[in-house]
């Protein structure tokens, strides 16, 4: 993972509508870049409608929120659709990862993101990374509104 404190890497990636999403459009607010290894998934669905469900929290600690896959902006819409995800999902289709990669979160062996979230300030700058071990383990909401919280303080 990247260290905290260091400011995170730069990207512009597609949306689910082809929008394009880059680091200056979190600029000024809070925000969780969050990757996901497999859309359409248990624990990857799980995690993101628990993010969906509590947007408002998130909204009320001034975060922006976007989602990184490796899978395909159609397999991305079509995900965000049926489930309802207001927020960016973005596609880092191709190149194939490349700016997973440039986060630290590329798991070569699978060809897809680890579970890695990084809370950002309002700079950019990384807060916190939230991570879990396996790709089968969700990570815990909580620890986002404890992190974005904290940026506060």
């Amino acid at each position: 993972m990247l260290d905290v404190g260091t400011k995170a890497p730069d990207f512009s990636l597609p949306d689910q509508n082809r929008n394009p999403v880059s680091l200056g459009d979190l600029k000024g607010s809070k925000a969780l870049v969050v990757f996901i290894p497999f859309p359409f998934t248990g624990t990857c669905e799980g995690e993101l409608c628990m993010i969906r469900d509590n947007i408002g929290r998130l909204e009320e600690l001034d975060a922006k929120v976007v989602v990184i896959s490796c899978d395909t902006l159609p397999a991305n819409r079509k995900w965000a659709e049926e489930n309802g995800f207001g927020f960016p999902i973005l596609s880092d289709f191709w190149p194939h990862g490349d700016v997973t990669r440039s986060f630290a979160a590329f798991n070569e062996n699978v060809g897809a993101a680890n579970r890695v979230t990084y809370v950002l300030d309002a700079e950019g700058v990384i807060h916190t990374a939230v991570a879990t071990d396996s790709l089968g383990v969700a990570r815990e909401f909580e620890l986002y509104t404890e992190a974005l919280a904290s940026l506060d303080r």
